[in-house]
C-alpha cells in the first residue's frame, strides 16, 4: 500500500520537498518498544522496556555495549541495530589499535550519522529503520545523543523514543532541571519513573525492563535483575502511600450526613 507516486524510492522527492520513505523509517521507530535515557553530570542511565512477541518466547536484546565507555539504546528494527551496534564496535576497536586511546563520543556519533545519511541518496539501499540512543563518557563530560534514520543526531539532557514514548518525555521534561546534580542511584530512579511511564498500568519488575549504567569510575554495564528488583521495591514505597492516602479521600463524605 502506497501513500502516492512519490514513495517508492528513497531518492524522489515530492513536490512538498519531503522523503516519504525517510519518513516511513522514522515511523518505524515510533513503532518499536520504548527506550530513554538520561544523563548527569558524571554518569549516564540507559533504560529499555523488554516486549515479547508472545508468552512462549523470549525478549529481544535493546542496550548494547559498545565500549567500556560507550553504550547504546535501540527503538526499531533490532536486527538493523545489532548491525549498526557491530559497526560501531569496529571503529572503537580501529581507532583504539590505530591511536591507543579511547574513540571521542561526537567524532563516532557523527560517523554514524554520515553511514545513516548515505542511505537516504542511494536508490538501491533502504534508510535504517532504527534510532539509537548512544550514552558516552570522554574528556569533556557525560554525553547522550540520539542519531535518527534520516542521518540527523541530536545532544540532549535526557530523552526517549519508542512506542508511549510520549509520556516519558513529559516525565522527564519535569525534572531534567535536577538531572545535573543527581547521585549513581538516584539517576537509575528517575529511568525507572521514566520507564513506568511508558509501560501505562503494567507492572514494573525487572523482566520488564533493562537498565544500564556508565559514568566516571563505572564503566558501561546493565545493572543485573536482582539489583534492579532491588531499586524498584524503593520505587514502590511512595505509590503505596499515595494510593492509600487517595483511598482515605475517596472514603471522606463529600456531604455532611443529615440530622436525624
Amino acid at each position: 500500500m502506497f501513500r502516492n507516486q512519490y514513495d517508492t524510492d528513497v531518492t524522489t522527492w515530492s513536490p512538498a520537498g519531503r522523503l516519504f520513505q525517510v519518513e516511513y523509517a522514522m515511523e518505524a521507530v515510533k513503532q518499536g518498544s520504548a527506550a530513554i535515557g538520561l544523563r548527569s553530570r558524571s554518569h549516564v542511565v540507559l533504560a529499555s522496556v523488554n516486549k515479547a512477541n508472545s508468552e512462549l518466547s523470549s525478549h529481544q536484546r535493546k542496550i548494547f555495549k559498545i565500549d567500556d565507555h560507550i553504550g547504546i539504546a535501540i527503538a526499531g528494527l533490532t536486527a538493523d541495530g545489532r548491525v549498526l551496534s557491530r559497526y560501531l564496535r569496529s571503529e572503537c576497536i580501529n581507532y583504539s589499535f590505530v591511536y591507543e586511546s579511547s574513540l571521542p563520543v561526537g567524532r563516532l556519533v557523527v560517523q554514524l550519522a554520515d553511514k545513516a545519511q548515505v542511505c537516504t541518496q542511494r536508490s538501491w539501499k533502504r534508510p535504517y529503520g532504527v534510532g539509537l540512543l548512544v550514552a558516552g563518557l570522554d574528556e569533556s563530560g557525560a554525553h547522550l545523543y540520539y542519531n535518527c534514520p534520516s542521518g540527523n543526531y541530536f545532544e540532549y539532557q535526557a530523552f526517549a523514543i519508542g512506542s508511549r514514548s510520549q509520556a516519558a518525555k513529559t516525565y522527564l521534561e519535569r525534572k531534567f532541571e535536577t538531572f545535573n546534580d543527581c547521585s549513581r542511584e538516584e539517576l537509575i530512579k528517575h529511568g525507572l519513573f521514566a520507564i513506568k511511564e511508558t509501560l501505562q498500568g503494567e507492572q514494573l519488575s525487572n523482566s520488564s525492563c533493562t537498565v544500564a549504567i556508565l559514568g566516571k569510575d563505572d564503566p558501561f554495564q546493565i545493572i543485573d535483575q536482582k539489583t534492579l528488583q532491588e531499586l524498584i521495591d524503593t520505587l514502590e514505597p511512595k505509590e503505596e502511600v499515595s494510593d492509600q492516602t487517595a483511598m482515605e479521600e475517596d472514603k471522606s463524605p463529600d456531604v455532611a450526613p443529615m440530622d436525624i
